[in-house]
């Protein structure tokens, strides 16, 4: 079985629709919620989350070889002014659409070569080599790791997830022997 960027880019969007759906399911007047002191609001971990795919496609589209430490700070402070941008549920939202279609447009077109390319890193990173496909594919689970967080966070809010409710209903389909 062959994984590559067009099989990448179908379970991103999959990913990306299902955070999606969580980021509409929280009411705007929760976005400023804080679970705990020194961790991000709900509007502050989508907007990570969405702007965490930019510097990606970036990084893979100049085919950049070599990621130092001077390198990765000076995205880390963009990122964190591109996040400091998104204020509002909806420009939050929209820019979760965005940014998600842009990054799986680009996993999409991802071939072998580029997904087998190298990239280096300082020498106390270890491991201090990464394959193209190993970066992108990070992109997701950070986006899980990220969503993860978000879901336990709705429960504290009284929301029940998307996909728990979803399971719900397979499972109880499931008892009453439906399809």
């Amino acid at each position: 079985m062959k994984y590559g960027g067009r099989q990448m880019a179908e379970s991103f969007r999959t990913v990306r629709k299902n955070t999606i759906m969580l980021a509409e399911e929280i009411p705007a007047d929760k976005y400023d919620f804080r679970p705990a002191p020194e961790v991000r609001t709900i509007g502050e971990q989508l907007a990570h989350i969405t702007v965490s795919t930019r510097w990606q496609v970036d990084v893979h589209r100049e085919r950049m070889t070599m990621i130092d430490f001077a390198t990765f700070g000076a995205r880390v402070a963009q990122s964190a002014l591109e996040e400091q941008a998104l204020r509002t549920k909806d420009e939050i939202v929209a820019a979760l659409r965005e940014d998600g279609d842009r990054f799986a447009t680009f996993l999409e077109a991802a071939d072998d070569d580029l997904l087998n390319e190298e990239v280096t890193f300082p020498p106390v990173i270890q491991p201090p080599t990464k394959t193209r496909f190993e970066m992108l594919l990070g992109a997701k689970e950070h986006e899980m790791h990220h969503r993860a967080q978000l879901m336990l966070v709705q429960r504290i809010l009284g929301i029940v997830p998307h996909l728990t409710r979803q399971r719900a209903a397979f499972r109880a389909a499931a008892a009453e022997g439906q399809p």
